[in-house]
């Protein structure tokens, strides 16, 4: 009952793997799918990491490399970004171990983003993220 309502009822599956939880029938639990259901859970917030981050680079170079354009927009997102990522952290710390990782992925990615939003010639930017990740997630911090 529970692995074929999986493939085709997600929403009843959860329900009905949590009522077996509530129940205390750890026997009748679909322990395949409730493994795959919690890394994958795991993996998104480890995205959601890494899509913040993303856009904050993207900012964070834009805010360096077009200091003309600067805005209170720009400081604007880049604030929101900050205290979402705290927010994030916060409710998962164990991602903290994992912020250097993700900020090497979230820059290839931030990197694009800003030569697409800037116009800018890829070669302008490092290669190398030139922000460290208490200077990214510092509040006060703006590069020059």
């Amino acid at each position: 009952m529970a692995a074929s309502s999986h493939d085709h009822d997600f929403y009843r599956w959860t329900q009905e793997q949590a009522d077996i939880l509530r129940r205390g029938q750890f026997s009748a639990i679909d322990v395949d799918h409730l493994i795959e259901e919690l890394e994958a859970m795991g993996a998104r917030e480890r995205r959601e990491l890494t899509n913040m981050l993303e856009v904050l680079l993207a900012h964070l170079l834009k805010w360096q490399y077009q200091p003309e354009h600067r805005s209170r927009s720009w400081r604007a997102t880049i604030a929101e970004q900050r205290l979402s990522l705290q927010g994030l952290l916060d409710d998962n710390p164990r991602l903290r171990p994992t912020l250097d990782e993700q900020l090497l992925k979230a820059y290839r990615l931030g990197r694009l983003v800003a030569v697409k939003e800037t116009d800018l010639d890829e070669r302008t930017f490092p290669d190398a993220c030139p922000f460290a990740v208490d200077d990214v997630l510092s509040v006060d911090r703006y590069p020059d």
